[in-house]
């Protein structure tokens, strides 16, 4: 039997990565992490039905330098995978499928979601106290 050649598909060496790409693919890896996170949101509303002592023990965790980055990226996750899901929901309108309106709205996914996480967190600070 012969050997047909085939035309091989290009390969992520091939793109040139651009804002829509990496949009697109961060989309997916910030879904993954919250639905992850939503493991410690469970423990945390679990925590708080069972009692003042373990409540306590759990937000002792949470308070920590490592409990706060986890935290901190689990709101930049969300904020991230939040707007990058109204940009797909304009896309699925048949909307910014332009390369300028594309690669722009991608990027503002990515400066959008930095800026509401340090909004989110110093309107948090501010309102504990802390700032």
């Amino acid at each position: 039997m012969a050997q047909v050649k085939r035309p091989l598909s290009p390969h992520l060496q091939v793109y040139r990565w651009g804002w829509h790409m990496a949009a697109s693919i961060f989309h997916r890896v910030t879904g993954s992490a919250l639905a992850v996170g939503s493991i410690l949101l469970t423990w945390w509303f679990v925590a708080m039905a069972t009692g003042h002592e373990y409540f306590n023990t759990v937000q002792g965790y949470a308070g920590t330098i490592i409990g706060r980055v986890v935290l901190f990226g689990m709101t930049l996750a969300l904020m991230q995978h939040l707007l990058s899901g109204i940009r797909h929901l304009f896309m699925d309108m048949g909307k910014l499928y332009g390369l300028k309106v594309n690669t722009s709205t991608a990027r503002l996914t990515f400066f959008g979601a930095v800026i509401l996480t340090l909004v989110i967190w110093y309107a948090a600070y501010k309102v504990m106290g802390a700032i």
